[in-house]
């Protein structure tokens, strides 16, 4: 069964390949927006599920994974920023708080059959400066980033802690994305449990006390 990753992050694909499968990566070409959802975790459900469901009307026959992550700060969702002011405006709401980062992963089926998986992580963000926050902006790092910062790079200076699925919160919840290709009958070739007992991916380690 041909296996496609709905997506056009360098993160997804490089955690998805983890799992010893063979697969494509085909971009699902929408245009993602924050829309008037009452609910963080709903928005991620909706566009994973968008997502996959676009690629797989132009692959009928293939497993599609769509995924998407939101931030969650007190039940407002928040996104990717528009550009480096936004991105400074978005990261001085964060710092000093707990957020929720919610990635929902989608599987479509050949025979239409969707199933879904949601997982929140707690990220405690350190306070910062103003002119820390601007200096990371430039950078660019946090342009392509829910919630503006990259937990695998320079944004791992203004982490002070993680609660969860650090996989997940970077936008790939590899153990639920193992469970879902079991339920639609595609067997993970490597021990998803042993990757998560070694952490030796993206600076997970650095998380791990």
């Amino acid at each position: 069964m041909q296996l496609i990753l709905a997506s056009s992050s360098p993160r997804r694909r490089e955690i998805l390949s983890l799992l010893g499968l063979p697969f494509e990566v085909v971009s699902p070409g929408l245009h993602e927006f924050i829309r008037p959802n009452p609910f963080p975790s709903d928005e991620a459900v909706y566009w994973a599920i968008e997502k996959a469901r676009a690629v797989s009307s132009l692959y009928p026959d293939a497993l599609v994974i769509g995924s998407d992550t939101v931030i969650d700060l007190g039940g407002q969702a928040i996104g990717k920023p528009a550009g480096r002011e936004d991105a400074v405006r978005i990261l001085s709401r964060l710092v000093g708080r707990t957020h929720v980062v919610v990635t929902a992963v989608a599987v479509v089926t050949p025979d239409r059959k969707e199933r879904v998986s949601i997982e929140a992580t707690k990220v405690r963000m350190r306070p910062a400066s103003m002119d820390t926050l601007q200096r990371y902006a430039a950078t660019g790092e946090p342009l392509d980033k829910a919630g503006a910062y990259s937990l695998q790079g320079g944004g791992r200076e203004l982490i002070e802690s993680i609660e969860g699925d650090y996989l997940s919160a970077v936008g790939l919840p590899l153990r639920a994305v193992a469970g879902l290709l079991r339920e639609a009958g595609l067997r993970p070739a490597a021990d998803v449990e042993s990757i998560y007992r070694r952490h030796d991916i993206m600076n997970w380690k650095s998380y791990v006390a």
